[in-house]
């Protein structure tokens, strides 16, 4: 039987299923709706998409280096009761191993690699359907670095935040580690002052010279000063030149000398960007008693 859009289409506002979901469902139903209705209920894909306006702010980070290859993940849950479950920590990890083994480019990649005969979507489906809650891959970055180079990796606050680095020109492992946990510790935004984007510091310097003038400050004052505030700025944002959180007298860049250098750094904390929904516990649980 030849499956429509429209058909499509239907079972998908039926359901609240994905499109691809419902034309795999339908197909397998021989075009009968109730059956690809069916199908999706015990794949628990609708359970799933019922789910979709939640919000999932809770869950883990995870770091994990395989030789030259490294990966940072986070994985979103409603709630942090979920996220100390066994079967998401399971998932979490498997998720890691794989995305380290094939790669993909994308978050839309990531979700058709498999793992255990399974895609992580499917496994991001099952899960939801089984716990109850959105379970989400929200981001990941697999990183490559050479034979002369080496990670340092750090997990805070049982994956709350976690920090990936490439050390450059360099195998102190050790020393790398300290760096990825100054980074966790010390958020910075960038790791030298040439990648901070022009637009923020025109903007600081606007914000600092006004400032300045509102002060009284002598207009031939202003540019010494004005240099002396942005030194401060970025040594707030920038890893190099942030004092090492091991030895407060030295920067980050007098620690490592001329010879080595920090060529990538990842560093994701559990749910920054996400607005949290703000509930009404006892309202939640009278909604869900009737």
């Amino acid at each position: 039987m030849s499956i429509t859009a429209a058909d499509v289409a239907k079972l998908r506002t039926l359901t609240g299923a994905g499109m691809m979901d419902c034309k795999k469902a339908l197909d397998e139903a021989n075009g009968d709706m109730e059956k690809a209705g069916e199908i999706l209920r015990k794949k628990g894909i609708v359970k799933a998409a019922k789910r979709t306006d939640k919000i999932a702010a809770e869950g883990t980070t995870q770091v994990k280096v395989n030789g030259d290859t490294a990966v940072v993940l986070e994985v979103n849950s409603e709630t942090d009761f979920v996220a100390q479950n066994e079967d998401f920590k399971k998932m979490v990890e498997n998720f890691a191993d794989a995305l380290l083994e094939q790669k993909p480019q994308s978050l839309e990649g990531a979700m058709a690699v498999t793992a255990g005969g399974k895609t992580l979507q499917e496994h991001l489906n099952d899960l939801t359907a089984k716990i109850g809650e959105k379970i989400s891959l929200r981001r990941f970055m697999v990183v490559e670095k050479t034979a002369g180079d080496v990670f340092g990796a750090y997990s805070h606050l049982g994956g709350r935040i976690s920090v990936l680095v490439v050390l450059k020109n360099s195998t102190h492992a050790g020393l790398a580690a300290d760096i990825a946990m100054h980074a966790a510790a010390s958020n910075p935004k960038y790791i030298s002052r040439d990648q901070v984007p022009a637009g923020i510091v025109e903007k600081e310097k606007e914000i600092y010279v006004e400032q300045l003038k509102q002060q009284g400050k002598p207009e031939a004052a202003i540019p010494n000063i004005l240099k002396g505030k942005l030194d401060k700025f970025y040594s707030e944002i920038c890893l190099m030149e942030q004092a090492f959180i091991k030895d407060e007298e030295k920067t980050v860049q007098k620690l490592l000398g001329e010879s080595m250098s920090v060529a990538t750094m990842v560093r994701f904390e559990l749910g920054e960007g996400i607005e949290k929904e703000k509930t009404d516990f006892a309202a939640e649980v009278e909604a869900q008693l009737k």
